[in-house]
């Protein structure tokens, strides 16, 4: 398996810029705007691979902004999940931006580093059929499902030497 956190020297700046052409390509398709604010948040989701909180959000949109209240970021922030532009990380209460692509079927799992808090998107349809398969008989039907695994990533793992 390749490895499926971000190396450390890849170019965040192109990751970023990618991650908001495809936001505006999406909310064109669908008719929806992509506001300055929503595209400011997505910007900072998107800032680097470390899931963020709401009120981390709305401290650094205040900073650029002035004022801007808690229930205007959570708005912004459902826009983005329905949208499909980021996940939310449940265990954290914080969001990522989405790696796999908002028009591409997939449900969330995630690989999420301990020691340096990057969060890493699995693209493997093999787990959501496990999942499926597990359920199946069971009478429960999941409307979403979200798989969090906590560890360290291969950077963090090599430790100091690997750097």
């Amino acid at each position: 398996m390749k490895p499926v956190f971000a190396a450390k020297t890849h170019d965040h700046a192109a990751c970023v810029a990618d991650a908001l052409g495809e936001a505006e390509t999406l909310c064109q398709a669908r008719g929806v705007k992509l506001t300055p604010l929503r595209r400011a948040v997505l910007e900072l989701v998107w800032d680097s691979h470390r899931p963020v909180g709401a009120y981390d959000i709305l401290d650094q949109l205040s900073k650029q902004r002035g004022r801007v209240a808690p229930p205007t970021v959570y708005r912004t922030l459902d826009f983005l999940l329905a949208n499909g532009l980021v996940h939310r990380i449940e265990s954290l209460n914080a969001f990522v931006g989405c790696s796999v692509g908002p028009d591409v079927p997939h449900s969330g799992s995630f690989l999420i580093c301990t020691d340096c808090g990057r969060a890493a998107e699995l693209n493997d349809n093999r787990i959501a059929a496990a999942v499926n398969l597990t359920l199946q008989g069971s009478g429960f039907r999941p409307d979403r499902h979200t798989i969090e695994v906590a560890g360290r990533c291969a950077d963090c793992a090599a430790g100091p030497e690997a750097e």
